[in-house]
């Protein structure tokens, strides 16, 4: 039998936990976290990826946009996200590329101007993204409360036309509707892809492009000063300060729940019991420890390549790397690409050319290298590849990774003057199957499982879309309706699931 039995056992030690241990703690309860790796935080853990290097990478996520800032200061965080001037650069053609500032400038009606002289491309992206702005500022209040039923998030929000084309059809309908070039509507269509493995005309999509644009009411992607690591640091603080347990290399083995509470065996061969449970781990991982049947979802879809560069490259279409790679850098990312790249993936074919996006850290904020890197001149850059299902790893992951990082490498370098490779001074690659590996994602689903459209269906029970079949356990990680990204918005709802029935 355990010794101390706590109010809340949570399982998982990643933003999530920390943030609804930290809730629930400065409420009363007594917390205990319990967490299976030798590190706090999870996939928003910072580390040193090369030993022989001093930098500290964000390994798994990079970018914040959907952490609220009522949470920030809700917990008191003494953390800063730096904004980034330059949007997006996608280059295309032989020596051309498009270039969009956060916001509007000359500079980016001029490159809009360059792809389409009309002038109708730039006006419809600036028409489409002010729309999309509407929605998000009015969504955004709501991840933070019970969930609203289909129908009444509509009413709430006033804005039918708009729903109508993010939540009720395909995202890859209004795309193709509004914006004519091709380069153009891959733009837009990454953010419904990133980490989906889906077609421009699945709903899934939508879903992923809403969590994508409606972060604190603005959709901007930030980043994180120190790295996500200042953040876990910051979290960790604050739980801590506020009387939480924290327990390292505490895996769970399983969990038994009754009318008494619910009991955690770890590999240890502790038991520790609490009133109530929170899992932060993936429903998958919470279906194992509790012996029932897990959920389907998609395959995890993205390829992540962590580089640290001994300078930026030089670019054919001249555009300043300084600039190109401060914001996201797109390649081979058009339309057509990415839905044929799609239909070859789900045929179990690996791209030649793999649809790749990055941006390099080091640019808005240096502080990740030291000082004598620094001074060197190196760069960090952070890669994803789309549509790299675990399916595609799953005969020989070895093998499989070395095709992909040769496929996500030349995408590369059809728009350098010069070879990446001669440039690269460490990198490392992640597969679907190595991030399952490393932190327990099933299948590599940085999303845990399926996104979730932000609201419940009309008729169903009220809820903070953390419930489980059982009262005593709640999911507090990106599993839960309103999860998926570095948001706290789970962790923060488990937690006020709790308290608002006590």
């Amino acid at each position: 039998m355990p010794d101390k039995k706590y109010d809340v056992v949570i399982i998982g030690g990643g933003h999530n936990g920390l943030v609804a241990a930290t809730y629930l703690a400065r409420a009363g309860k007594s917390v205990r976290v319990l967490e299976a790796n030798s590190e706090i935080g999870g996939a928003s853990q910072s580390v040193r990826a090369f030993p022989e290097y001093d930098a500290h990478l964000s390994r798994y996520s990079y970018l914040i946009a959907l952490l609220p800032d009522k949470i920030v200061a809700d917990l008191g965080l003494s953390f800063e996200c730096l904004s980034r001037e330059v949007s997006s650069y996608t280059p295309y053609g032989e020596n051309k590329g498009l270039y969009v500032s956060r916001t509007w400038d000359a500079k980016t009606e001029q490159s809009f101007n360059e792809i389409d002289p009309s002038g109708k491309e730039g006006q419809a992206w600036r028409s489409f993204y002010a729309e999309v702005a509407q929605f998000a500022e009015r969504i955004a209040p709501t991840l933070l409360e019970p969930l609203k039923t289909r129908s009444q998030l509509r009413k709430q929000i006033e804005l039918d036309s708009i729903w109508q084309y993010l939540v009720e059809e395909p995202i890859g309908k209004v795309i193709t509707e509004r914006f004519d070039n091709d380069v153009v509507q891959g733009v837009v269509l990454t953010d419904a892809l990133i980490g989906t493995f889906a077609s421009a005309f699945d709903l899934q999509a939508n879903i992923c492009f809403l969590y994508h644009l409606i972060g604190n009411g603005t959709g901007e992607w930030k980043v994180p000063k120190g790295g996500m690591g200042a953040l876990v640091n910051e979290l960790v603080r604050v739980a801590t300060e506020s009387g939480v347990e924290i327990s390292l290399n505490s895996k769970a083995t399983q969990v038994l729940s009754s009318d008494t509470g619910v009991e955690v065996s770890i590999e240890s061969g502790e038991v520790v019991m609490g009133q109530h449970l929170l899992s932060n781990a993936a429903p998958q991982v919470l279906a194992k420890l509790r012996g029932t049947s897990a959920p389907k979802s998609l395959d995890g879809s993205q390829l992540k390549i962590n580089i640290l560069l001994k300078r930026l490259p030089q670019l054919k279409s001249g555009m300043d790397p300084r600039l190109a790679f401060a914001g996201t850098f797109h390649a081979n990312e058009s339309f057509t690409q990415f839905e044929a790249v799609f239909k070859a993936a789900q045929a179990g074919v690996m791209p030649e050319k793999m649809p790749i996006e990055m941006y390099c850290h080091t640019l808005t904020d240096p502080s990740i290298l030291g000082q004598e890197l620094q001074d060197a001149g190196y760069q960090t850059l952070t890669l994803f590849g789309l549509h790299t299902p675990a399916a595609l790893f799953d005969r020989d992951n070895d093998a499989a990774r070395d095709r992909a990082i040769k496929s996500a490498l030349s995408s590369l370098n059809d728009y350098l003057a010069e070879p990446i490779e001669d440039l690269i001074a460490a990198i490392e690659v992640k597969t679907p199957l190595d991030i399952e590996e490393a932190i327990a994602l099933p299948r590599g689903n940085i999303f845990h499982k399926d996104l979730s459209m932000p609201f419940r269906e009309d008729g169903t029970q009220q809820s903070w879309g953390v419930e489980t079949d059982d009262p005593r356990i709640f999911i507090c990680g990106a599993g839960a309706v309103r999860g998926g990204g570095v948001s706290g918005i789970p962790g923060h709802n488990a937690a006020m699931a709790i308290l608002s029935n006590n």
